[in-house]
């Protein structure tokens, strides 16, 4: 990288959250921002998953960056792995191996960024291959008239059928095996994406014979070999897909949720009592919580756990997988997402795709 191109990645501890976001999605193939002091020496490398743990502690997006830097710290790479520049390249290949990262800064004597090397670039891979599974067989009861005569992964979306948006936006994250579930009119989709070819994705077919829950669908799926994003049919987003996937193998999960802030604000003020006495009041105050976003990550282990006797929902499964001792981690979605479950939702898709980003 020349210098120019490595400036750009500065950011600062006063830098907001928002804009560190913003400098690693400019990135490229970098995926990270650089925090460096005045004389631009530096101090810590920030990824997408540096910001995501922020997210989870509850730091907001307008919050400066220092403020997730202790969560960093305790990471078992608190301080950035760098090596001097000129290092040769099978020194920089055992460093990165040893201390499992993927990109390695190259500094000066001065501290200063001068190059990035990539693990790609010293390791030619093929990236790993993940299989998607697309849940599609719901009614859609709640967007009558509009699912009369289309399954809800099928309505029109900006012109086209929402699982046409979903099945490209797999294909540029590199998925190209794509399973879908589906039980309410699936005629409509298999004429719509045959097996795929046309859409340059491999698309094959499960059918519910009877309604099996939001993830009951897995039943009827062989056990694979590699981890599974699955997506529910109704979900419009531009969530990361291989972010999410480097985030689930950093924290070794064997599920990975992806989950959305959401906000209540309380009309009211709010009493907090201890019995009948009153400790303090707050004012029409807002609520937050991490809520399900319909799209998860399963290794290969977890479909041991899936009952194929009867209907389940995806809720289930984490369920069953908490109390049995398997790590499912949470993933906050930073970028785009919308559920068009509701017809004040699917109306909303229908302006929100009209920017330049759909």
């Amino acid at each position: 990288m020349n210098q120019s191109d490595i400036r750009d990645l500065y950011v600062t501890e006063d830098s907001s959250i928002r804009d560190t976001i913003q400098t690693i999605d400019r990135s490229g193939r970098v995926a990270m921002a650089l925090q460096v002091d005045s004389r631009e020496r530096l101090l810590s490398t920030i990824t997408d998953g540096d910001i995501r743990r922020g997210i989870m502690a509850g730091f907001v997006l307008e919050a400066p960056l220092r403020d997730i830097l202790p969560i960093k710290r305790k990471l078992p790479n608190p301080r950035p792995v760098t090596a001097p520049a000129g290092t040769d390249s099978a020194t920089q290949l055992k460093l990165m191996r040893d201390r499992s990262v993927r990109q390695l800064p190259l500094l000066d004597g001065e501290g200063r960024v001068v190059d990035i090397i990539l693990l790609s670039d010293l390791l030619p891979q093929k990236t790993e291959e993940m299989k998607a599974v697309i849940m599609a067989g719901g009614f859609g009861r709640r967007l009558k008239p509009f699912t009369d005569n289309l399954p809800k992964a099928m309505l029109p979306v900006g012109g086209r059928p929402l699982m046409e948006r979903t099945v490209e936006q797999l294909r540029e994250a590199g998925i190209h095996q794509i399973v879908v579930t589906t039980h309410y009119l699936p005629d409509k989709i298999m004429e719509h994406f045959g097996d795929g070819r046309k859409f340059d994705v491999a698309l094959n077919y499960v059918h519910e014979d009877r309604p099996l829950g939001t993830g009951g669908g897995l039943a009827l799926i062989p056990i694979p070999n590699e981890p599974v994003l699955v997506i529910n049919g109704d979900i419009l987003t531009q969530v990361d897909f291989r972010s999410m996937l480097v985030y689930h193998q950093e924290n070794q999960a064997d599920m990975t949720v992806a989950v959305r802030l959401y906000g209540i604000e309380v009309p009211y003020g709010v009493m907090e009592c201890e019995g009948s006495l009153v400790k303090g009041l707050s004012e029409k105050p807002r609520l937050s919580f991490f809520v399900n976003a319909g799209i998860y990550l399963l290794e290969p282990g977890v479909f041991r756990y899936v009952d194929s006797d009867r209907p389940f929902n995806m809720t289930d499964l984490i369920q069953w997988l908490i109390d049995a001792g398997k790590k499912v981690v949470s993933f906050p979605i930073t970028e785009y997402w919308l559920d068009i479950g509701q017809p004040e939702d699917y109306q909303k898709a229908q302006i929100d795709t009209k920017g330049p980003r759909q």
